[in-house]
């Protein structure tokens, strides 16, 4: 795994993060028939809220962000895009731990969505996702917070995990 490190997004970083979420989405938005190439950034830039966003950085430069927007009793995990060339390194995953142990210490339960046939949805389930509802293009997921993990389970990777506001 590469070292990685997260900050808060800016507005700055909207234009590297909707080009990524291009990039990442693409293949699986293709065969859903839903791929738009403005529309795809153009629904990140009008949903980007960067005082819940935090960019990922891996050898200081940027590789992918990622979202917990707080809704009522919910945070909804956002905007978890990686570079295509990290992805299989477990970087995601490390990212994700430290954004579930954090959530685990506050008591939140986590809601996301993911399209329909993505292999990012193996990871969500790996980290106790489970499915709630789905459409023809989206499942949405919930992970119900772990009161008290198990001795190393979902222990921080990085001693910068992003913080919640």
């Amino acid at each position: 795994m590469g070292d990685w490190e997260t900050r808060p997004a800016s507005t700055a970083d909207v234009e590297a993060v909707a080009e990524l979420r291009a990039v990442v989405l693409r293949a699986d938005l293709e065969r859903l028939g839903r791929y738009d190439e403005r529309r795809v950034r153009q629904r990140l830039r009008d949903g980007f809220t960067p005082e819940h966003t935090w960019v990922i950085e891996v050898g200081g430069t940027f590789a992918g962000c990622v979202s917990l927007r707080p809704a009522g009793d919910v945070h909804w995990l956002e905007h978890f895009y990686l570079s295509p060339r990290l992805q299989g390194a477990g970087i995601g995953g490390a990212v994700l731990r430290a954004l579930l142990e954090r959530a685990d210490r506050d008591g939140r339960r986590i809601r996301l969505n993911v399209l329909q046939g993505s292999p990012a949805r193996r990871l969500y389930e790996r980290h106790g996702f489970t499915p709630e509802t789905e459409d023809a293009v989206d499942v949405f997921m919930v992970r119900e917070p772990r009161p008290d993990p198990a001795p190393g389970d979902l222990t921080p990777v990085r001693p910068r995990p992003p913080a919640t506001r």
